[in-house]
């Protein structure tokens, strides 16, 4: 291990608690559901938003975080009581959007695949986000979801800087583990968008930095490219500046500045987004055919609403 660096894996321990409910109602975002088999992500990523919620809920945002991922070992099974309800119309459902659904933990307990698998039984919309290449494991049910309702599967990009990467996503694949899997869904005729966030300011900003992973995404074959700046909420942005003192002292009185009102970037310094663009517009996407949802069978439907 390079001296400074946190393990690419650790120990972590394993809370196997059952849920009450799998699906939740998300207020000011672009979906109104959101689905999370594990909470806690061995991921560790130094940026990540979810540590603003650990330290609102009195949980570890420090380096602590990620050592302990709580596991909802029913939550396949309350899903699918969920999805058969009358009242349920089938909305779209965020998967992973306050912890990886393809962390190591998935490995074991699959409870991502149980629920894409329920999801594709009762022909229900899904967008799912990860870092993790794991998934091309499971390319079998996401074709089947993906004939069946609307899916996109969005993986999380933000630079293919080697220092970068390495220094704020310490548990995750490597970038280019993750577009050989974006490619391996896209040839499956699945709908890959990549995730360019967060970019760091003076660290993955920069327009070459941008435009190398642009051209990696299209190479890949996916729909859609988007970026946002990184956000340094209470909790998210102790940690990050402490990985930023130790690994880049140099630009600590810069993010001092720059955040110094608020957690969001202000005008100029969040143009990168505007750039990523730019670029996409410049340099095309893959537009080839995409699996389209087809309606099931009458047989079918009578089975899901007789079970």
């Amino acid at each position: 291990m390079v001296l400074g660096l946190e393990p690419r894996r650790i120990e972590v321990r394993y809370l196997e608690q059952p849920c009450r409910t799998a699906l939740n109602r998300v207020a000011g975002m672009p979906f109104k559901w959101s689905l999370n088999p594990y909470m806690g992500c061995e991921h560790r990523c130094a940026f990540c938003y979810v540590r603003f919620f650990e330290k609102r809920a009195d949980r570890p945002s420090d380096a602590a975080y990620g050592r302990t991922v709580r596991v909802k070992t029913n939550v396949a099974q309350v899903l699918r009581t969920e999805l058969a309800r009358p009242g349920w119309r089938r909305e779209l459902v965020a998967v992973g959007a306050a912890t990886d659904p393809y962390q190591p933990a998935e490995g074991r307990y699959r409870l991502t695949r149980a629920c894409l698998a329920a999801f594709a039984d009762f022909a229900s919309p899904v967008s799912l986000l990860t870092r993790g290449p794991m998934i091309v494991r499971d390319v079998d049910v996401l074709t089947t979801l993906a004939r069946r309702a609307e899916l996109t599967v969005a993986f999380s990009v933000p630079t293919l800087d080697e220092q970068v990467w390495r220094r704020t996503e310490p548990g995750t694949a490597h970038p280019r583990q993750r577009l050989r899997a974006a490619r391996r869904l896209a040839d499956a005729g699945i709908r890959v968008n990549v995730a360019m966030a967060p970019l760091l300011p003076g660290l993955s900003d920069r327009p070459d930095q941008l435009a190398a992973v642009v051209r990696a995404a299209r190479e890949a074959g996916v729909t859609g490219v988007w970026a946002s700046m990184l956000h340094l909420r209470d909790g998210t942005r102790q940690h990050f500046l402490e990985v930023l003192a130790r690994h880049w002292p140099e630009l600590l009185p810069r993010y001092l500045e720059a955040y110094r009102t608020g957690p969001y970037l202000r005008g100029d310094q969040a143009r990168a987004p505007r750039t990523v663009a730019a670029l996409v517009a410049r340099i095309g996407l893959d537009g080839r055919p995409r699996l389209e949802p087809s309606p099931r069978p009458q047989t079918e439907q009578l089975r899901l609403l007789a079970g």
